[in-house]
């Protein structure tokens, strides 16, 4: 299945956290030598977030600006520069492919994370919280012309100026709306300047 993922540090910046705490469970759990199903579910999802990790937009061009000399393990989806009808250039979004499973795993495992219980002020509630807006975002379910139209635009494989139609514009404000507000409620400066960035 195809996701919409924005062309966002706010959101690549949440979904990078990640690691650690998975990292950190999956470490407790193998040193306990019990949960064996708890192992499993935390080991799957931490390899299913390297491979979305490895499919998400800035990832890949950082890592090749980083690194020239060292090839990405995966190839950077070529970049286009998105503008409205007015002629205001918008923030990308990027049409990436995951399968069911990872998607499952992660949530899982989420799932899991969120069911136990957190000592208090041991920092869990907040990662848990990070998780559940990373995983809301990649199941919001992205507007199929929209959808359509930038999976075209990847697959020339050509950087190039795409213009949205106004119909197409109306659901890409509503999604990334979805997407600030899922991302950043709950703090207003940080509200308005995420949604800063999609003007």
């Amino acid at each position: 299945m195809h996701l919409l993922v924005p062309d966002d540090p706010v959101f690549y910046a949440k979904f990078q956290s990640l690691e650690e705490p998975l990292l950190r469970h999956l470490y407790q759990l193998h040193c306990s030598g019990t949960d064996t199903d708890e192992e499993r579910i935390v080991s799957d999802a931490y390899d299913s977030w390297v491979h979305v990790l490895l499919r998400l937009p800035l990832w890949a061009r950082w890592h090749t600006e980083d690194a020239p000399a060292v090839p990405a393990p995966a190839e950077p989806p070529p970049r286009y520069t998105l503008y409205s009808m007015r002629g205001d250039e918008l923030t990308s979004l990027y049409p990436i492919e995951v399968t069911a499973a990872e998607l499952g795993h992660l949530t899982a495992c989420l799932d899991l994370f969120a069911g136990t219980a957190a000592e208090p002020g041991d920092g869990e509630e907040f990662l848990t919280e990070v998780f559940r807006r990373v995983m809301e975002v990649l199941l919001l379910p992205p507007p199929q012309n929209l959808l359509h139209l930038l999976r075209f635009v990847v697959l020339q494989g050509a950087a190039v100026l795409v213009t949205l139609p106004t119909e197409y514009e109306t659901e890409y404000r509503r999604f990334c709306e979805e997407v600030v507000t899922i991302l950043s409620s709950g703090d207003t400066f940080a509200l308005s300047s995420h949604r800063a960035m999609y003007l």
